[in-house]
């Protein structure tokens, strides 16, 4: 299938196709036309792309992970080095949110503070 058929059915752009290409997570033939042609299992391995994507992995940790993923979830294959990086991944969410919330609770400290003057 063209690039454009490939869109279609994943609902994914023809530029962050192209995209996932130069990241190495795709890797369509190409024709005699020049053509990009994909395979069937493209469709897999653009769904997995966005779900891994949606997790907050980047295009680098995905072409780590792509190789061990199977089904549209998607499901991994269970390997020390995987679940590390996962795990790494999630700690530092983890982190994030932890400094999210103290930015949140300064601000509303502030808007709070300022209230009281605009009140007064």
């Amino acid at each position: 299938m063209l690039i454009g058929e490939l869109s279609r059915r994943t609902r994914v752009h023809t530029h962050q196709l192209r995209y996932y290409e130069a990241q190495g997570l795709l890797e369509p033939r190409r024709g005699g036309n020049g053509y990009r042609e994909y395979g069937e299992d493209a469709v897999l391995t653009v769904t997995q792309i966005r779900r891994l994507l949606a997790a907050g992995l980047s295009t680098q940790e995905i072409a780590y992970i792509l190789p061990c993923a199977t089904g549209p979830e998607p499901e991994l294959y269970a390997c020390e080095e995987l679940l590390e990086l996962l795990r790494t991944r999630m700690s530092g969410l983890d982190e994030h949110i932890g400094t999210l919330v103290q930015s949140r609770q300064a601000l509303s400290d502030f808007i709070a503070a300022t209230e009281e003057r605009v009140a007064v």
